[in-house]
């Protein structure tokens, strides 16, 4: 059984930094995507970032390019979001999610549809 566990989420202040990790269990191959999204209140389900497994191909939402970093430590299999200068409008409800069936279009769109599994959520809240 697949499973997600995001964690890593917080209070913080304007321009402050924030860690998320996403520990993935119970996938058998190695080509497949991890995408981190996030859910604000009255706002869309946005895809920030997605990396690929396997070859380490990442895509970044305009709104966090230059500020957040992905990254996938594979021996643990654990996915990371290094979120720096942070915004009240980064405010929101993250989780992970993995691509098992289509992870190369999943990893470039960033796109939830094509996500097979979701972990539950994290709150990150930046205050300004």
């Amino acid at each position: 059984e697949v499973q997600l566990q995001a964690s890593g989420g917080g209070l913080v202040q304007a321009g402050g930094s924030l860690r998320l990790s996403c520990a993935a269990s119970g996938i058998t191959f190695d080509d497949y995507a991890i995408g981190w999204f996030r859910q604000a209140p009255g706002k869309e389900r946005e895809g920030v970032s997605c990396i690929s497994r396997r070859d380490g191909r990442t895509y970044y939402a305009d709104s966090v390019k230059g500020r957040f970093t992905i990254s996938s430590d594979n021996a643990k299999n654990t996915v990371y979001l290094q979120m720096n200068s942070l915004q009240p409008e980064d405010t929101a409800v993250y989780f992970c999610a993995a691509s098992l069936k289509n992870s190369w279009i999943a990893t470039m769109t960033c796109t939830i549809t094509l996500y097979d599994y979701r972990g539950q959520g994290t709150l990150v809240t930046v205050s300004s």
